[in-house]
């Protein structure tokens, strides 16, 4: 790495590297049997052995279905699955025990407000207030929503460095627009986006907020009762957890005012054969068999979480952040996307007019055994205004190191010269250009 000038690294700021022992899968080998280099974290993220523990230990000693006997194991599989729950409201803040529904994941959770506030209260010109970073998860919903009720979607725009335009925000933000929805932190562009301003603009306004904290849940603190938010949706998997469960927060006044979503078992207190009276909070939007163990595991990851602190996480990732936004902008002809380091969590994402994402992972991944995201990462309408139709994401959590950086970087460099035109060599820039 000496021909790169790289950021000065505060090894104060780092995690401690012993934390990497948690995580098994981090020994494994990859590609031309090089060690595993895990940068596709904003997809999903390892777990620890606490985590694999809990969750082999519910299927090996007290797995049943939960709320439904009265006989010993389900009766501990419901103690475990509600006291999840219990850790869940405590993580982000939230009042109530029952203003935490569990879903199967961010995307189930964004349905269920679209589909219940969402077919309730919009009205035939009514808006939608969203942003061009979203996730596709953030946008389908909502297209579809639109379609049912007339409603009309606005999108704010970005800044230069791949920021939210709040010129435009405020512009867009009128007594037409009955909901914010915007993600917190981009997936793509790793743009941290002002979640306090626009909360507290929209509420001016008359409009609630839904803020879809998937990328951001899993590092940086939230505190959905200083935020004022009305819903807020993230994933178990992003944040240590097992697939298969996620988080719907909302007001109690709010769940308590939308009609059920889902129907059928469990999200009944009457059934006739001729109508229903659903059950009280959370269990409304609980229809079927719950994600009971995968429940279990996110609590398990929450407690390691907060065994590390949410603060020292995002220090750590911002420092390798710092790091490799520093090394790979000296590579002629790479593109950086997003804002500068201080405004964004920890990924990079890059774009190179000659080869295709597809190539930098392909190489990476084989040669260095660095494992990075290629493609438009359900971000089509963001990269198709930045004028590209992929990208390759590099993100960061809190078991990688400042050397799995350096080889990343290393990677980098070595398809960039793989693919560089015949006969000529790819320059680098010095660090003052």
């Amino acid at each position: 790495m000496s021909t790169i000038e790289t950021a000065a690294v505060d090894r104060t700021a780092l995690l401690p590297a012993s934390l990497r022992d948690d995580f098994p899968i981090l020994s494994e080998q990859v590609g031309d049997r090089q060690p595993l280099v895990f940068f596709d974290n904003a997809a999903s993220t390892q777990r620890p052995r606490q985590v694999i523990d809990a969750i082999s230990g519910v299927y090996e000693r007290t797995y049943a279905n939960v709320h439904r006997g009265i006989h010993t194991l389900s009766e501990l599989s419901t103690e475990q699955y509600e006291r999840a729950r219990t850790k869940v409201q405590q993580f982000i803040g939230a009042a109530r025990f029952h203003e935490i529904v569990f879903t199967q994941g961010t995307t189930a959770s964004i349905n269920t407000v679209a589909r219940s506030w969402g077919d309730a209260r919009l009205r035939p010109g009514d808006e939608v207030l969203l942003s061009v970073m979203e996730h596709h998860s953030n946008l389908v919903p909502w297209q579809q929503a639109a379609a049912r009720t007339g409603a009309v979607l606005q999108h704010v725009p970005l800044t230069g460095d791949g920021r939210l335009d709040m010129d435009a925000f405020d512009r867009l933000l009128t007594e037409r627009t009955k909901l914010v929805a915007v993600v917190a932190v981009s997936n793509t562009l790793g743009t941290i986006n002002p979640i306090v301003e626009i909360i507290a603009k929209a509420h001016a306004a008359g409009a609630l907020v839904l803020v879809d904290a998937a990328q951001s849940a899993p590092h940086l603190p939230i505190d959905v009762q200083a935020l004022d938010v009305d819903f807020l949706a993230f994933s178990g998997h992003k944040m240590l957890g097992p697939s298969g469960v996620g988080v719907l927060y909302g007001k109690e006044t709010l769940l308590e005012a939308m009609p059920p979503f889902l129907g059928g078992g469990s999200m009944i207190n009457e059934v006739r054969l001729d109508r229903f009276t659903p059950a009280a909070l959370p269990a409304k939007f609980e229809a079927g068999t719950p994600p009971i163990v995968p429940a279990i595991g996110l609590g398990a990851a929450i407690d390691y979480l907060e065994d590390i602190g949410l603060g020292a996480i995002h220090r750590h990732e911002l420092q390798l952040t710092r790091h490799a936004y520093a090394a790979l902008s000296q590579i002629e002809g790479l593109r950086l996307l997003g804002p500068a380091p201080e405004h964004r969590t920890g990924l990079v994402s890059f774009a190179f007019e000659r080869i295709h994402a597809h190539e930098f992972a392909q190489v990476l991944n084989d040669q260095f055994g660095v494992a990075v995201r290629a493609g438009h990462h359900c971000t089509q309408p963001l990269h198709a205004l930045l004028g590209i139709a992929a990208s390759t994401r590099a993100s960061f959590y809190l078991y990688n190191t400042i050397e799995e950086v350096d080889r990343l970087v290393e990677g980098v460099l070595a398809v960039t010269r793989m693919f560089a035109p015949k006969g000529r060599q790819r320059k680098r820039r010095k660090p003052d250009e």
